[in-house]
């Protein structure tokens, strides 16, 4: 089992090309806050941590009682890592710095709790990090572009929890053992398909989209009778993560457009721990990750918590919807 189904650990430190052990030792303590965190989940109802916090996060969202848990979680078992240099949080309204940065220090971007709404009801939630690294001495700029990240991850809390990595050549997937607690390697080198029949929106929002993603929407409801020639399924979950592993393992299509509702905001999505993170996973695994024409990963971020639109997954129907925009 320990060669077919080698351990987190073991796949860090037998990469072709040897990975900084300061990095192993950050993904590490990344996979354990995981680990934490999916079995407060399974203890919310027991340890009264279910329902909101009464408070409000620094984007005006309610927060969670489990949203805070999670972010303290992450917090407490990252924040010692050698050479990380600040946190930045979905939860936190600034970067918290743990130690004046050095150059290739790091830096980890994280939403502790991704999907939050879906735990009163028993739906996958999951977590979402990006880490990037330290310019030079210094440098307290967290402004950083999506194509300045190390590697990226997410941590499915489903009927088996999961942990998905990209280190920047492929992506793979780890399922926790359930007894041992560890991480194993079981989905090696995921790919996501060119094509699909699936996509993944939230359709009571239909009202509020601009017109290219109406005219995407229509054209695949429309079936093998419309001009797409083929019938789709429609998926939504209210989850991020749970939406983006679908794709990754079955292939799709995830649209979150800036709209008539939301755009002055700029979108929904926040770009440094939400949109970076995963166009970075879903390129890696042949996919596309667009503002709805051009490329997540290249903009620069304007501030910590901004929102972009979010379109993402196989890159034929990326593709097909630039398309539309540009028509």
């Amino acid at each position: 089992m320990t060669d077919r189904h080698p351990t987190l650990r073991r796949f860090l430190t037998r990469q072709a090309a040897p990975i900084d052990p300061n990095l192993v030792f950050l993904i590490e303590d990344i996979a354990s806050a995981c680990r934490a965190i999916g079995n407060t989940l399974r203890n919310a109802a027991f340890e009264g941590a279910q329902g909101s916090a009464g408070a409000v996060n620094v984007q005006g969202e309610d927060q969670k009682k489990l949203d805070l848990i999670a972010d303290d979680i992450i917090a407490r078992s990252c924040e010692n890592s050698p050479d990380l240099a600040a946190l930045v949080s979905e939860e936190r309204e600034a970067a918290h710095w743990l130690k004046t940065p050095e150059t290739g220090d790091y830096l980890l971007f994280y939403d502790p709790l991704d999907g939050s709404s879906n735990i009163d009801v028993n739906i996958s939630v999951g977590s979402i990090f990006s880490v990037a690294r330290v310019a030079e001495d210094g440098d307290t700029d967290v402004l950083k572009p999506g194509t300045d990240q190390r590697c990226a991850a997410y941590a499915l809390y489903g009927p088996t929890m999961m942990f998905v990595l990209s280190l920047g050549h492929g992506v793979h997937g780890f399922s926790c053992e359930y007894g041992t607690g560890d991480f194993r390697l079981t989905h090696p080198g995921m790919s996501i398909p060119e094509q699909t029949s699936e996509f993944a929106i939230n359709a009571s929002r239909q009202r509020f989209w601009p017109v290219p993603v109406r005219a995407y929407v229509d054209h695949c409801l429309a079936g093998e009778t419309g001009p797409r020639g083929r019938d789709f399924n429609m998926r939504w979950t209210a989850s991020m993560v749970a939406d983006v592993h679908r794709i990754l393992t079955r292939g799709g299509i995830f649209l979150y457009p800036a709209d008539a509702e939301n755009g002055q905001a700029g979108g929904k999505l926040r770009l440094l721990y939400e949109a970076n993170p995963m166009a970075f996973l879903i390129e890696q695994a042949g996919g596309a990750a667009t503002l709805g024409a051009e490329r997540i990963l290249p903009l620069l971020p304007e501030s910590h918590h901004q929102r972009v639109p979010v379109v993402l997954g196989s890159a034929a129907e990326v593709a097909r919807l630039a398309e539309y925009h540009a028509q």
